[in-house]
């Protein structure tokens, strides 16, 4: 029988089947052989799929924090990369650190829409940023944990607090705001023993290349006290976020 031939109550056919239960039949049929439920029509597997919404949450897919989807990633690399391209995302893996994430395509003058937003980084979230990524290096050049506490952080962005600011509460109340916002991204996660201790995530390794950290080191140099930072800080637009 044509399923696409169009059917009246004379038509029907002789076993009694009704048009509805004919579309159901058909529903199903066009259902894909991984269908997790009715009307499912992907074509990954169930933990393949945990990978792919785990890279469109983000930040990140982390080898040590989903040891369970590291190895489905890199089973289903080709297909959840094929995926992410019908999205205007590219998969950024690196297999060393063991971390993947995702970001916008670069598609030249193709005028796309956006899934990631940018992010939003004050001066200091960027100052900040750029130190845990030499703190980065260095822990891995001598083979450690790169590791961090709160009072280091705020001691080290002391020195771009505004020459005669005399609301030191203000500042550090910034400062503390910037430490949220890069814990929120898991750059920076809570050693479980302490309070006030974080691992940098090896993430951050990628998203800085040696060259920018080279030219924003000198950029933040010249920028440091006693000049300090202006009253308001500028806004400025680095990097991609899932929000």
């Amino acid at each position: 029988m044509n399923w696409s031939d169009p059917m009246s109550e004379e038509s029907a056919p002789e076993d009694g089947v009704s048009e509805e239960e004919m579309l159901m039949v058909e529903d199903t049929e066009q259902e894909s052989d991984q269908a997790l439920y009715h009307g499912d029509s992907g074509e990954l597997l169930l933990d393949a799929r945990r990978v792919l919404v785990q890279l469109l949450a983000g930040p990140s897919l982390d080898g040590q924090r989903h040891s369970k989807l590291w190895p489905i990633l890199i089973r289903d690399e080709a297909a959840i990369r094929s995926r992410l391209s019908n999205l205007f995302l590219q998969l950024v893996i690196d297999r060393d650190l063991q971390v993947a994430f995702t970001r916008q395509a670069e598609t030249g003058d193709l005028e796309v829409p956006r899934l990631l937003r940018r992010a939003n980084l004050t001066f200091l979230d960027s100052i900040l940023l750029l130190h845990l990524r030499q703190r980065l290096t260095q822990a891995e050049a001598h083979g450690d944990r790169a590791v961090i506490s709160t009072e280091e952080i705020v001691e080290f962005l002391g020195v771009y607090e505004q020459v005669g600011n005399t609301d030191r509460a203000l500042f550090e109340k910034r400062i503390y705001a910037s430490i949220e916002k890069i814990k929120k991204h898991s750059i920076l996660r809570k050693i479980r023993s302490s309070e006030d201790r974080f691992e940098i995530s090896p993430t951050l390794k990628l998203l800085f290349s040696a060259e920018e950290i080279q030219a924003l080191t000198r950029i933040y140099h010249d920028m440091r006290a006693p000049e300090g930072l202006s009253e308001q800080d500028d806004e400025m637009q680095s990097g991609e976020d899932h929000e």
